[in-house]
């Protein structure tokens, strides 16, 4: 009897012993088999960066170690981020042939378009400090080149407006600092901030001077999406056009009086007060108040301006895009 128990344990612990043999098989196979499909299957590629580099026709030193790292981190982050980094090439459509007008006109290198880029993804949208619009400015710097902020109005969310005044202040930062790179990175930190440590470092280049994390990468940041969006196939972005945003054709009418209602006024013309909103964000509230009497320009879509066909033209543009 005793025999037959010694067996029956025998048995039992190589069953068992057998089992484990097979699932760690299993699963040493099946292991096997997910590395290999990752390698076969899964890339992580590392951004290329160019020889020579400018922005705003300003050299950017790549020959120097930390110019370059600090360059890879802005590509590495922008180019795996990808949602974000598609989002700006799909909205560029829409929001670039206006900003690039307007930069003409005003006499600022087109390259700050991307300043807009990184600012707020070309979006109207509101900063924890309270920064505000495409161009973010706070509301003093804003009330300072022209824009008109209030209870019911504000400029900084008026893509037109707030470009030129954008202008005006980076061509004031630019005159104060000599060159086009410090007066992006005083966009970002202050002229006085910006000052203080060109002073104190004895310095007189951004790529040279140890400033805080915002600022440090704030001007990568802008020429790591200039590459990405002049060259996104390069940095695996293939875009049609029909996938991006086109511009909404649009009318202008005039808007004036006091307390008007803006629901009334969307209706009168053919609209809805949500369409209306979304074309002119810089109208803040649904009742325009105006107690100054002031007119303004106000966009609302053409006949059915707001129905894709009538954008795109009835037209399926399947190009991938190259450059924006």
């Amino acid at each position: 009897m005793k025999k037959l128990s010694v067996v029956a344990i025998l048995l039992a612990s190589l069953a068992i012993a057998g089992e484990a043999f097979i699932f760690a098989t299993r699963k040493e196979e099946s292991e096997a088999v997910h590395q290999r499909a990752i390698r076969a299957d899964y890339r992580i590629y590392a951004p290329s960066i160019p020889d020579t580099l400018s922005f705003a026709g300003e050299r950017v030193p790549l020959n120097q170690y930390y110019v370059r790292e600090s360059l890879d981190r802005e590509l590495v982050s922008n180019m795996y981020y990808q949602s974000n980094t598609l989002f700006n090439i799909k909205r560029a459509t829409r929001v670039f042939p206006t900003i690039e007008r307007i930069l003409k006109e005003q006499g600022v290198p087109e390259d700050f378009k991307y300043l807009c880029v990184i600012e707020s993804g070309l979006q109207c949208v509101t900063s924890p400090a309270g920064a505000q619009g495409w161009w973010q400015f706070m509301k003093t710097t804003g009330q300072k080149y022209g824009l008109e902020v209030g209870d019911d109005i504000d400029m900084r969310n008026h893509l037109e407006a707030s470009t030129v005044a954008a202008c005006k202040y980076l061509k004031d930062l630019k005159r104060r600092f000599g060159s086009w790179t410090s007066a992006a990175a005083a966009y970002n930190c202050g002229e006085g901030g910006l000052n203080k440590r060109l002073v104190a470092q004895r310095q007189d280049s951004y790529y040279e001077l140890l400033l805080n994390q915002e600022t440090q990468r704030y001007v990568y940041r802008i020429l790591a999406l200039k590459l990405i969006m002049q060259h996104p196939q390069d940095y695996g972005f293939y875009v049609r056009r029909c996938d991006t945003y086109p511009e909404v054709p649009t009318t202008e009418v005039d808007l004036g009086g006091q307390e008007v209602d803006l629901v009334d006024f969307a209706t009168e013309h053919g609209t809805t007060y949500k369409v209306l909103r979304s074309l002119n964000p810089w109208l803040t509230s649904s009742t325009l108040k105006n107690k100054a009497g002031k007119t303004y320009k106000v966009k609302i879509p053409v006949k059915k301006g707001t129905e894709y066909n009538t954008i795109v033209k009835g037209k399926h543009d399947t190009t991938v895009i190259e450059s924006i």
